[in-house]
């Protein structure tokens, strides 16, 4: 379950006051997710969700992100918009962590999405991109390539058996790609974990676009490879052509890829399958066994970094 720091009805009710939003109604656990706690919190003015920002949350890039779900939500963007407080602020405390209430939206994630979702999820994440274009506040990437190589190091000390192959296999992949984001290719507002989970469908619509806590100012194509690279791949890592080729042809419906960004792809898919094996692997090699969530396995996501070599060359 991601609940890391618990909230009982108390002091939910006593955080209320800080906002408008009516009176407690019910306070529930949200099992999913990996990184922060999540209530859905039920008041007498409607549903939204109460999210406690844990110690691995970049605390200082909160106001980029809730800015930007701002941001979108007034451009009717299906983000879910972050609720100001008496006071006009986005972020409380509660418990210790770092607090914010968020509109709920509505809809599920989709396990076993088809060829025409896949084009929906892409033609949304290019949306997202277009409307968030004259978003001016900046957030350098939190997980680049100076994380990649501070979570290599930090692994390199713990890691053994498989996890050591890994790792060993993750800095081939770090000495093959180098700088992955050097040239001049287009930039602005990126979500960057883009994930089936972090996408609501509703009656075969996407309905909302959420945990926005990884995005940053980074190049468009990048966010393009990891998405590709979270929903064009079975559960065990292998590619599915129809998911890649329908979600690319959605994104491109909207906003075409230039030519530098078309050959930068293949590279900057290698890039995320290093961001996310390697965060996976740090999660599974320190796993604290109190926690009630099962670590990501590393392994299913190395295994993009084969398909992604084979289309740089």
């Amino acid at each position: 379950m991601a609940v890391f720091t618990p909230v009982n009805e108390d002091q939910a009710r006593a955080h209320l006051t800080a906002y408008e939003i009516g009176d407690l109604v019910g306070l529930h656990p949200i099992a999913e997710g990996v990184e922060n706690t999540n209530y859905r919190l039920e008041t007498t003015a409607g549903r939204h969700v109460l999210t406690l920002f844990e110690e691995r949350t970049d605390a200082a890039g909160l106001p980029f992100c809730l800015g930007l779900t701002e941001y979108l939500a007034d451009r009717d963007f299906p983000a879910p918009r972050p609720i100001r407080d008496r006071a006009g602020s986005w972020l409380g405390s509660l418990n210790g962590r770092p607090a914010a209430i968020i509109e709920w939206r509505q809809g599920d994630w989709l396990r076993d999405p088809s060829v025409d979702d896949h084009h929906a999820a892409g033609a949304l994440l290019a949306r997202l991109h277009l409307d968030a274009a004259d978003y001016t506040v900046q957030r350098s990437n939190p997980v680049g390539p100076a994380a990649w190589r501070a979570l290599a190091d930090r692994c390199a000390t713990a890691a053994t058996g498989a996890d050591r192959a890994i790792l060993e296999r993750v800095e081939a992949a770090l000495a093959m790609i180098g700088d992955p984001f050097d040239g001049d290719l287009p930039r602005g507002s990126i979500h960057a974990d883009y994930f089936p989970d972090n996408v609501l469908f509703e009656t075969g619509r996407p309905s909302g676009v959420i945990d926005v806590y990884f995005g940053c100012t980074d190049a468009f194509a990048y966010d393009l490879a990891i998405a590709l690279s979270a929903w064009g791949f079975d559960a065990e890592g292998t590619a599915q052509p129809d998911a890649l080729g329908a979600f690319q042809s959605g994104y491109e419906s909207l906003r075409p890829l230039t030519r530098d960004e078309t050959l930068a792809l293949p590279r900057l898919g290698q890039a995320a399958a290093v961001r996310f094996t390697l965060t996976r692997l740090h999660d599974r090699v320190f796993h604290d066994p109190s926690r009630l969530v099962t670590p990501k396995d590393p392994a299913a996501f190395l295994k993009r970094l084969d398909y992604w070599t084979e289309q740089a060359i």
